[in-house]
């Protein structure tokens, strides 16, 4: 299987996404219309994620605590047949205000599943207390953390999810930048890559959940004082020459799918191949769905189709 090609998945559109996309479009949506508009509520809101309780997991599926020395996180292992040589870091997305490793499970042991390896998913620092230069500090650390303890760079991969793909997609050219060993590739789900106060005109209306006009709130609100064409701010006008492979995959009508576009576009331009899967009618980040939406749990056979491609491991046989 080719690494550098563009995927549309053609499964039908199953009942259960026609049920949470109408529900999402229904609630979600309004409530980040109300929540992304001011300063204090932004601030409970993250204050109320740091309390949200975490997401149950299989029973073959352990979760032990991880300590670096800004922040923490969570090691999480789908089964006992894992390669320990070799790691995935994960950095999970909710806007650089919201959620955690605990919220993500659904997403971190299905990786490890499919990558048959341990994942570190990061509790890396957030807005509004901390800054995106935080957040890029922390998943440095925990990268040269793990070079440190002995793993190979091309024994690790970096994946994450929205803002978390947004940091995944910085923390590689910020390695590459500083003449690092880079990870041997790299997944992006539903990246948040352009943090310009470039309007989004594109699935404003089509989007179940994210609102437009309250994304550029958001991106306004992180970059106040930085230079938002920095590519570390937003990767989208970043050079990617040297990069790993790259994996996208994003929802056809999500708001942030042009930028997602952009990015697999650039980096091709720039020598790197990148897989780019863009699902009809899924929502944002739709893998977290996975423990009800059959799009979600077929996502990660795909996700295990290209790891396979890019030669870190034989196909898995099930994540879901």
């Amino acid at each position: 299987m080719s690494l550098d090609r563009d995927v549309t998945p053609d499964y039908p559109l199953s009942w259960q996404a026609r049920a949470l996309t109408g529900l999402m479009r229904g609630t979600l949506k309004p409530a980040s219309h109300l929540l992304l508009r001011h300063p204090l509520a932004l601030d409970c809101a993250s204050r109320l994620g740091g309390l949200a309780g975490a997401v149950p997991v299989p029973e073959h599926v352990t979760v032990t605590p991880a300590a670096f020395a800004a922040c923490g996180g969570e090691w999480v292992r789908a089964g006992q047949e894992l390669d320990e040589g070799k790691v995935l870091l994960y950095l999970h997305g909710g806007g650089y205000f919201w959620c955690s490793p605990r919220t993500h499970r659904p997403i971190t042991w299905r990786l490890s599943a499919a990558a048959r390896r341990p994942v570190l998913a990061l509790d890396y620092r957030q807005g509004p207390v901390h800054k995106l230069a935080d957040s890029l500090s922390d998943a440095l650390e925990a990268y040269g953390c793990l070079l440190e303890r002995g793993y190979d760079a091309a024994d690790v991969i970096v994946a994450g999810d929205s803002a978390g793909g947004h940091l995944t997609l910085a923390t590689l050219l910020a390695l590459r930048d500083r003449g690092l060993p880079l990870p041997s590739a790299g997944i992006c789900l539903s990246p948040w890559a352009d943090l310009t106060d470039s309007p989004r005109r594109a699935n404003r209306w089509q989007d179940p959940i994210l609102p437009a006009g309250r994304v550029r709130w958001l991106a306004r609100r992180w970059t106040d004082g930085l230079d938002p064409r920095d590519p570390l701010v937003s990767p989208v006008l970043g050079d990617f020459t040297g990069l790993p492979p790259l994996m996208i995959v994003t929802g056809s009508t999500e708001v942030l799918r042009d930028e997602a576009r952009r990015v697999a576009l650039r980096a091709r331009r720039a020598g790197v191949p990148v897989t780019y899967e863009e699902w009809p009618r899924m929502p944002h980040v739709f893998p977290l769905l996975a423990d009800v939406l059959p799009e979600a749990r077929l996502a990660f056979r795909h996700m295990a189709g290209f790891l396979a491609a890019a030669g870190e491991r034989p196909p898995m046989e099930d994540a879901a």
